[in-house]
């Protein structure tokens, strides 16, 4: 049998409050480049995670990662720190970073890239805020030379 690999995707939903704002900036300069999401009191989002890792079929489980494995891995590194949590202020990295789609997503692939076992690649992440707002990240080192976007 040849040593085959796959994507493996998994999703998870998570809840979290936030505000568009910068603090060097005026109130007036947050509302013009940022609209109602700069609302004082935040607004928030049931976001939609989709995690896909990338490795070798092991040759006795038949899996590339144990979903129990993975599952813990996305609840310590996303559902803990992010799950119902206002971020501006409860989470350390999105306190000096504007905590928008983009930079959410690449937080979960930083979280998550920690905690994935050796042998395994986290290959995307994918962050819906809304059925029709997405963001994707494939890491500092995907190649996109080749492909067709």
């Amino acid at each position: 049998m040849l040593d085959q690999k796959v994507f493996l995707s998994r999703k998870i939903f998570f809840c979290s409050g936030h505000r568009y704002h910068i603090n060097e900036w005026s109130d007036e300069k947050n509302k013009e480049v940022f609209g109602p999401c700069n609302n004082p009191h935040g607004h928030g989002h049931n976001y939609e995670l989709e995690v896909t890792v990338y490795g070798p079929i092991d040759k006795k489980t038949g899996m590339v990662i144990n979903l129990t494995d993975l599952d813990a891995i996305l609840k310590t590194s996303i559902m803990k720190p992010l799950d119902h949590r206002f971020l501006n202020y409860e989470v350390d990295y999105f306190k000096k970073i504007v905590p928008t789609t983009e930079n959410i997503t690449v937080f979960c692939f930083l979280e998550i890239q920690k905690l994935i076992p050796n042998g395994i690649d986290l290959y995307r992440v994918k962050l819906y805020e809304s059925k029709d707002l997405f963001v994707e990240y494939y890491g500092e080192n995907h190649d996109f030379k080749n492909k067709n976007l």
